[in-house]
């Protein structure tokens, strides 16, 4: 059974392997359904390397699946869930949050 500090440690997990742009921008190329990394290379103006380096990460944390077809490596989002939460981060919520954090280099 998951203890509370667990979960914390995981969702830490998580929010570590999502606080990465080109991370965020793979999962966000992801959304429309399954790609092999060829297929997100060039959109991104990214290095292979690159990319299957972020893809480890967000597989590690559970975030996106593989499978192999073939000689490819095809890669999806493990549970479409993940959008809800960053749906959620509009950009009203994002603006009240910069807002925040800039008055709080004053306190």
């Amino acid at each position: 059974m998951a203890t509370p500090d667990n979960q914390n440690r995981f969702r830490s997990t998580i929010f570590y392997a999502l606080s990465d742009p080109l991370r965020l921008e793979i999962i966000a190329y992801l959304r429309d359904g399954e790609k092999c990394v060829c297929e997100i290379v060039p959109p991104l103006e990214l290095i292979q390397p690159l990319v299957s380096r972020h893809l480890k990460i967000l597989k590690a944390t559970g975030l996106v699946k593989c499978r192999k077809e073939g000689t490819k490596r095809m890669y999806s989002i493990a549970d479409q869930r993940i959008f809800e939460m960053l749906d959620a981060l509009t950009s009203e919520l994002i603006k009240t949050l910069a807002k925040e954090a800039f008055k709080s280099t004053f306190c």
